[in-house]
């Protein structure tokens, strides 16, 4: 597994690009701007745009090429919601403050929709989506979040399938049942950041690929270097997540990076795509250590699942992602598999997101756990939000409460293998 597009295995997304960019190169020598972005996936991208909309000059740094990391190879999906279940936020932050979270992730999938619409995105938005039980002991929890949404949040998008119900949205005999939220969809990631990254140069964002930031000299201005040079701003934006290198110590301990791993078929026949997902849903399975998938707009299977947290790939990796998509489906028997790709998340200890703020002028998002191809654009909307003045919103995630993962930096890594490990043979009872 690799974190790079360039020098990693060949992703589907990257070889069904449809959204090319103005020219740009590296950082060289001594740039100006009101907010230096660091970072080219949808966060970085998306505070790019909404502030340079409303005037500021901005210089984003990229260390790779645009959605070279997490935005550019997940699994799609566009859902409300954290990568943890909202009663953690309750817990933490008490009903009020949980609603207004919840109604902002909701805000989030409307706000992807709308960026799609408003800069001709070419990035095959669909809607739809399944949340699956893989065994009773989930049916039972998904009747209870279910009831929990509509009882204390008015969530009412969710609706109840089993039988031939569900068999009318994925058709297996591995789910005993699912909820299917309308509200939910699924897109062309790398397409999407990309489009986000074509809009905001649009709107005169300065863009530097291949431009890694490897030091922060904080203070007003701030000063960001790269190998070949430096830019001095106002306000830094901190929007690596998971490839943030260590540039806020501070920060490190509070993110873990975890590796996940996808396959996508060739292209299936318009009858074994009526034998996968007749309606054109994404999906995920309730397990700790998930399954995900969707057909592209040309009906591959896009099949996401395992997760790594050493920098090591699983073994068997290939053969045990062959084996579940079989069992899955065995419709799909002698269907090659194309393209192989993994990519790296970052997750925090509660897997809440994790925003912040360092001083007066140094802003952060990261720690999405999965979950933030919608959320990490709203991220952006609200730090500039903050960094326009207006930081009510942007403050009600900042008050989530975060702590660094155990075991300092010798142990962190064995411990949440250890961890991960009693989950995933929780997973199988």
């Amino acid at each position: 597994m690799s974190s790079s597009v360039s020098d990693g295995p060949a992703s589907w997304y990257r070889a069904s690009v449809a959204v090319e960019l103005e020219p740009c190169r590296p950082l060289e020598g001594e740039a100006r701007a009101d907010v230096c972005v660091i970072g080219g996936g949808v966060t970085g991208c998306s505070t790019a745009l909404h502030l340079a909309e409303q005037g500021y000059s901005v210089v984003l740094l990229e260390a790779g090429d645009v959605g070279h990391g997490a935005s550019g190879r997940s699994g799609g999906q566009i859902l409300p919601g954290l990568g943890t279940d909202i009663t953690t936020v309750q817990q933490a932050m008490g009903l009020t403050r949980a609603r207004e979270v919840w109604e902002m992730s909701r805000e989030a999938v409307r706000l992807t929709a709308e960026l799609v619409e408003r800069h001709a995105i070419p990035c095959e938005l669909a809607w739809g989506y399944l949340h699956a039980a893989v065994k009773p002991r989930h049916v039972r929890e998904l009747e209870a979040f279910r009831e929990q949404l509509s009882r204390d949040y008015g969530y009412e998008a969710l609706e109840w399938l089993e039988g031939d119900a569900l068999r009318e949205h994925v058709v297996t005999d591995a789910y005993p049942a699912a909820l299917h939220d309308c509200e939910g969809g699924h897109l062309h990631p790398l397409n999407y950041t990309l489009g986000l990254a074509r809009a905001a140069q649009r709107a005169g964002v300065r863009l530097h690929p291949r431009s890694a930031a490897v030091e922060i000299r904080r203070g007003r201005p701030a000063t960001v270097l790269t190998e070949h040079g430096r830019v001095s701003a106002d306000f830094v934006v901190l929007a690596a997540n998971a490839y943030h290198r260590d540039l806020v110590p501070e920060l490190s301990g509070r993110i873990m990076r975890a590796a996940n791993y996808m396959i996508a078929t060739a292209p299936l026949s318009e009858a074994q795509a009526a034998q996968v997902l007749p309606r054109n849903d994404a999906l995920s399975d309730a397990n700790f250590v998930l399954d995900y998938y969707r057909l592209s707009a040309d009906r591959r299977l896009i099949y996401g699942g395992e997760v790594s947290y050493d920098g090591r790939e699983p073994p068997r990796l290939q053969s045990r992602m062959d084996a579940k998509i079989a069992r899955l489906f065995p419709v799909l028997e002698g269907v090659p598999i194309e393209y192989r790709w993994g990519g790296d998340v970052a997750i925090t200890l509660n897997r809440a997101p994790d925003f912040g703020r360092l001083g007066d002028n140094l802003y952060y998002a990261q720690g999405y756990s999965g979950h933030g191809m919608a959320l990490a654009g709203l991220a952006g909307k609200l730090m500039a939000e903050a960094i326009r003045g207006q930081s009510e919103r942007f403050d009600v995630f900042a008050a989530m409460p975060h702590r660094q993962f155990p075991g300092g930096r010798a142990l962190r890594k064995p411990l949440l293998v250890l961890a991960t490990n009693f989950y995933k043979l929780r997973d199988r009872l």
